[in-house]
């Protein structure tokens, strides 16, 4: 993952880890929200971050996340694990390790998805140097009890490349996309500032291809921006739309009329924002597009430059408008990013990072439950 330097500043503000995993069963009717875990840093285990949720056939919940065991920074060793629940959430399993770090700095960022053949694909990254950051791909046939040999999803060129967490989509005809951000390859000049493109897979994974189009960001004046992290949404009109953390204070979107080969000019968006992803995604039971991110458009306070507050705005015309945005966590303090969101019986789960100051930011996941009527409220 690219962070940008105040975050590293709390990451080294990491001291006296704290650890154990702590529940909250009640539900806080009130509120629509209910904590359904929190896993701490401790000393050997001194972050947990970028997961991801899938509801398995049988009704489980199974979490898969990145578990670092050799520091908070981001090319610190880590491994990919998971948790599962019984109960809904209610409670948690003992951690198990899914993808071992055999090599390299680590193995990342995880992405989960249902595909339409029943599978269960697991993207994550694996970060052999900081000139080799690639998405591999898993399969799993028993609902996430064991897993395929890791393909690598890019192999036309070597580079660092970051796909976050909870950004692999199908789109209806079947073709897998996954939207990342160059950074640097072997002999190539590092460039924080980003260059986009997607890679379309058409035959269940086995291949992968660059999409015609790759771009840099740049702002209406023509001065070049940081784009970084993209996330891609179908539209109900067969478009889909990519949305981009930038440094140009808001979401940046563009569209690409055929399934993710060519991309409109990205532009800004109503979604205000720091140099932080958002995560949007449509909820099934509205047909509308909901999106989490920190609102820094001056409806609630918060402060310049920092990962707060974490909100929601729902959309019911295809990301055009949004919804005044609800408030999920606002302390000042907090550094809040890296969602997902998964949709389960009537609840829409999310886990993100959920530091702060004292512990770092990334160095701490939370799983929260939102209720169908907190989703539907303006």
């Amino acid at each position: 993952m690219f962070k940008v330097p105040f975050t590293i500043r709390m990451q080294l503000c990491l001291g006296v880890a704290l650890g154990g995993l702590f529940f909250d069963k009640a539900p806080a009717a009130d509120t629509g929200m209910q904590t359904l875990l929190t896993i701490e840093p401790s000393r050997e285990n001194p972050r947990n971050s970028e997961g991801d949720i899938i509801e398995l056939k049988d009704g489980r919940l199974c979490l898969i996340y990145t578990r670092f065991t050799g520091g908070g920074a981001d090319h610190a060793a880590a491994d990919v694990a998971r948790r599962l629940s019984q109960d809904r959430g209610r409670t948690w399993g003992d951690n198990q390790i899914v993808v071992r770090r055999t090599g390299g700095l680590n193995v990342m960022s995880v992405s989960l998805l249902r595909l339409a053949s029943g599978e269960i694909a697991l993207f994550y990254l694996r970060k052999t140097s900081q000139e080799d950051c690639r998405p591999l791909m898993c399969l799993s046939t028993d609902e996430a009890q064991t897993w395929s040999d890791p393909t690598v999803c890019i192999t036309d060129e070597v580079g660092y490349y970051v796909l976050n967490n909870d950004r692999a989509v199908q789109l209806r005809s079947g073709r897998l996309i996954l939207p990342v951000a160059w950074h640097q390859g072997p002999g190539r000049r590092r460039d924080s500032a980003g260059i986009i493109m997607c890679y379309l897979s058409d035959d269940h994974g086995r291949t992968w291809r660059r999409s015609q189009d790759s771009f840099q960001g740049h702002a209406p004046e023509g001065r070049r921006i940081t784009v970084q992290e993209p996330g891609v949404i179908e539209l109900k009109d067969g478009r889909l739309m990519m949305y981009l953390r930038t440094d140009a204070g808001s979401q940046y979107v563009c569209y690409s009329p055929d399934g993710g080969e060519t991309w409109s000019k990205a532009g800004p968006s109503a979604l205000a924002s720091p140099l932080s992803p958002a995560t949007i995604q449509r909820v099934p039971w509205t047909g509308d597009l909901v999106c989490v991110w920190n609102d820094h458009s001056g409806a609630h306070p918060y402060p310049a430059g920092c990962r707060t507050p974490l909100c929601l705005a729902v959309s019911q015309d295809e990301g055009k408008t949004w919804s005044r945005s609800q408030v999920l966590e606002d302390d000042p303090d907090g550094w809040y990013c890296y969602t997902s969101i998964t949709f389960s019986d009537d609840r829409m789960l999310l886990t993100y990072c959920a530091g702060d100051k004292t512990i770092g930011g990334l160095n701490r996941l939370k799983v929260l439950a939102l209720s169908k009527d907190r989703l539907e409220r303006r």
